[in-house]
């Protein structure tokens, strides 16, 4: 697996074989790979969700004249790869700790742009007609053990107490009757906003959209070097060399350390492991009881996250190996599969059909950040925490609102302050084995 950390994605590279990519139906049409050199106001790096969305509202709302420049296929990153959850979220910051670094105003202000960041995307999915296999609302925090129901009733508490947001209490009881029958769930919080999207489908309505809107889009044409002359950025790709007034970089978890130096060691890739089973049975419908279609989380703090495909398989994720070298080790599949099976005991003969994996990008801070990194012609958005898929059309918007200068409300820490970089960048890793084993010890203990 393409490892951020280590090489610089050479581009060209196929979709994984995932679940995703099986059911998509064929990409969408694109420009192809650049072929010869040419000039643009504003050159994209990335075709994800970041980057297609950016694009769509430079075209649409701003006229800018906008190419982006993807290393594979649209979507081929987390944009496609991840579980397909819209969540009202941005970034690993609990809200409680961002009223402690930020005071309760700014911490309100960033709720309500997360929430904005959400509304966003359901907009854009019905507005235009966007087939994304939306399910219905609802988001399930799963307590995994019974001490966690206090964390959960603390949480609904606050909520409600700073941002005035309603949650649904269940217990046990409760949580079988109205969504699935596990071994491991004591009770849950259940937001009502939130719901399962088909990822890939996602991106490539936003693919179409930005191309309708004037747009290119370039596939298989990864950025080999990048550099100044005069006050043109000069792309150089594998057919020719893109010379533009202004850059995105877009490509977040999938930023290679070498693509520029104001990039360098202000993201952490994490990779994140997906199974997809066989369709359930009847028989193993009726033993688990699982009715619901809400994404489900549960209150570990490395967390599981599944749900119930609409043709009734069931996909989970959660966090996979340290490095791209070991992406491919068959013992992490099979930790997802024993842990569907300790939350659903009936499912025990169950087999997957669809493995894949992805990089979640993290920063120091645990907060994304939308910046200006140089002279008004770089920019870019990174660290969505695994909340991708709502926040990052969030932060596409807000690029182009700061490629044409229109920066009113634009105060919030995420889009004033650069990403932090990382204080001993090179030991990355050996940090987080060790979080890991932490984590793990403290969320088992009973």
């Amino acid at each position: 697996m393409y490892d951020p950390l280590v090489s610089a994605d050479p581009g060209g590279l196929s979709y994984p074989d995932s679940y995703w990519v099986d059911t998509a139906g064929n990409a969408p049409d694109d420009d192809g790979p650049v072929q010869a050199d040419f000039d643009v106001e504003v050159a994209i790096i990335g075709g994800g969700y970041t980057g297609l969305s950016a694009a769509y509202y430079l075209a649409s709302e701003h006229g800018v004249e906008t190419a982006v420049l993807e290393a594979n296929g649209s979507g081929w990153g987390c944009s496609g790869r991840n579980g397909g959850f819209a969540l009202k979220a941005g970034g690993r910051l609990s809200y409680q700790k961002m009223i402690k670094r930020y005071g309760e105003t700014m911490a309100r202000r960033m709720f309500d742009e997360i929430f904005e960041g959400l509304d966003r995307v359901r907009g854009l999915i019905k507005d235009e007609e966007i087939d994304c296999d939306r399910q219905p609302e609802g988001l399930l925090w799963v307590a995994h053990r019974p001490r966690m129901m206090d964390v959960i009733r603390s949480e609904a508490g606050f909520l409600k107490d700073f941002f005035n947001y309603d949650v649904d209490i269940l217990g046990a009881e409760e949580l079988k009757a109205q969504h699935f029958n596990s071994d491991e769930a004591h009770g849950a919080m259940r937001f009502r906003d939130g719901f399962g999207v088909h990822p890939l489908k996602l991106a490539y309505g936003y693919h179409r959209l930005a191309r309708a809107a004037g747009a290119r889009i370039h596939t298989n044409s990864p950025v080999k070097e990048w550099y100044r002359e005069g006050d043109r950025h000069l792309l150089v790709t594998p057919g020719g060399v893109v010379r533009a007034k202004k850059v995105i970089c877009a490509t977040n978890g999938y930023t290679s350390q070498t693509l520029h130096p104001k990039l360098k060691d202000r993201s952490f890739p994490v990779l994140s492991n997906v199974v997809v089973t066989r369709a359930l049975t009847d028989t193993e419908l009726s033993a688990t009881q699982f009715v619901s279609s809400d994404v489900i989380t549960d209150t570990r703090t490395l967390r599981f996250y599944y749900r119930k495909l609409p043709d009734n398989r069931i996909l989970i994720g959660g966090r996979s190996a340290i490095t791209g070298a070991d992406a491919g080790n068959p013992k992490h599949n099979d930790n997802l599969m024993r842990a569907l099976k300790s939350k659903f005991s009936a499912l025990g003969d169950l087999t997957y059909d669809y493995q894949w994996g992805g990089w979640v990008c993290v920063t120091f801070d645990d907060v994304p950040h939308i910046h200006e990194a140089e002279d008004n012609s770089i920019y870019y958005a990174i660290g969505y925490g695994g909340s991708g898929v709502t926040f990052s059309v969030q932060a596409g918007m807000r690029l182009a609102e700061k490629v044409v200068g229109r920066t009113e409300g634009h105060d919030l820490p995420v889009l004033t302050k650069p990403a932090p970089k990382f204080p001993f960048a090179p030991f990355r890793r050996v940090g987080q084995r060790a979080l890991y084993h932490y984590y793990f010890a403290r969320d088992e203990k009973r």
